[in-house]
């Protein structure tokens, strides 16, 4: 008897090796077991542009409308994609356009199991990044400098005021010279963001910033941040936790020699970099879930890792692969799990749970791909393909549930 989930959910479809594995998640780990209304898009990369990128517009706007999305590893296409998949140009991130369009900001968790200890040996709770997933090197305008000259930052009022100009570099030769921006809602929703999601797991916030050599760009980013949680001191004394500032060095060494259990929030390029280091610091990139929380309540999960282009072409050969499921997996739970807390269907949240404890016991049970049985303790002898470790959980999961 199929699980009734009693509002839609958007499916996002992807690229390479994360499209195989999540086309296997589906069949083998949801429909068998759910009746859900799914609103499917496919932002392969051909489809996006083929679309001239609608598509991912279009997925956005669903996830706005339906307050839940669940998101497969996409390709950023470079130079080279292009020429590989005979695109009409190098289409922008749709995680940077679904971002945008939510005005969402990135929580990104380890999975911890018992059998795969953390690189760092302090390491006990998980560390969730938050990200703020807007402006900064992500939005810059650059461009090579040719020669001699004056390289200026230029601020014209709407308003017709005067003009505000700042020297950046007087250029003797050749170099390279950047812009880039950020806005006070933006970086305030971010706030506001974090301190609801430290709030509502109860673990401490921490926030790093660079205010000493940036003393207006970064700082501006401490005192937004400040005053909001000044604004919720009372809600941090009643979770039981607290806020930090810290410089970014500092909050670095801090992490690597704390025991976890906090939330970090990063400004965009920080934020990018510190999950990946958490990610491989608690063992795999396949151990790491994403969501993008919007300020109004929206949410849409996904794996943290990319599509796995090696071992997607491995695939194509007709090779067998160990791709690690883990995060895709609990992108679709996180996803169910949060609809049916949305819609007050507890039966759903089980499943989403009985499904991560399926995942779980089956690592720990030693059952894992490759990646994991490398740093696997204590050691297996042997690794599972992508397909086979999937159909040791869906054999887990039908025997709790009984079917």
């Amino acid at each position: 008897m199929s699980i009734k989930v009693k509002n839609p959910i958007v499916e996002i479809d992807g690229d390479e090796m994360a499209r195989v594995i999540w086309h296997m998640i589906k069949a083998k780990l949801i429909t068998p077991f759910l009746e859900v209304d799914i609103r499917y898009f496919d932002l392969g990369i051909k489809r996006r542009d083929e679309t001239d990128d609608r598509v991912t517009v279009e997925a956005a706007n669903a996830i706005k409308e339906t307050g839940m999305g669940v998101k497969c590893a996409t390709i950023t296409p470079n130079a080279a994609r292009v020429k590989e998949y005979g695109l009409k140009q190098q289409w922008k991130s749709p995680n940077g356009t679904i971002r945008s369009i939510l005005d969402g900001t990135v929580f990104r968790k380890p999975i911890i199991m018992r059998n795969i200890p953390p690189a760092v040996r302090s390491w006990k709770k998980p560390i969730v990044i938050g990200r703020h997933a807007y402006g900064d090197i992500y939005k810059c305008a650059e461009f090579v400098i040719e020669g001699p000259g004056k390289a200026e930052l230029v601020f014209t009022p709407a308003d017709g005021g005067e003009k505000r100009v700042v020297k950046v570099h007087d250029f003797s030769g050749k170099g390279v010279v950047m812009g880039m921006y950020n806005t006070e809602s933006s970086i305030r929703s971010f706030a506001r963001a974090c301190i609801n999601y430290a709030v509502g797991e109860k673990i401490d916030l921490w926030f790093g910033a660079k205010d000493t050599i940036s003393k207006q760009y970064h700082g501006f980013f401490r005192d937004v941040f400040a005053e909001e949680a000044a604004k919720a001191r009372d809600k941090f004394g009643a979770a039981g936790i607290k806020y930090r500032y810290l410089l970014i060095d500092d909050a670095v060494a801090q992490v690597l020699k704390s025991e976890g259990g906090m939330l970090w929030a990063c400004m965009n390029y920080d934020g990018d970099v510190m999950s990946d280091m958490v990610a491989t610091g608690f063992g795999s990139l396949g151990l790491m879930t994403s969501v993008l929380v919007s300020p109004d309540g929206k949410y849409e999960f996904e794996a943290a890792h990319g599509t796995v282009v090696r071992h997607y072409y491995e695939h194509l050969k007709g090779n067998p692969t160990s791709t690690n499921s883990v995060a895709s997996i609990f992108a679709w739970t996180g996803a169910l799990a949060k609809r049916g807390e949305m819609d007050s269907t507890m039966d759903v949240v089980r499943f989403a749970e009985t499904l991560e404890q399926a995942v779980i016991e089956t690592v720990e049970g030693g059952v894992m791909t490759k990646d994991l049985m490398l740093i696997a303790e204590p050691k297996v002898s042997k690794f599972a393909h992508t397909e086979e470790f999937i159909d040791e959980v869906a054999k887990r999961l039908k025997g709790t549930l009984g079917h």
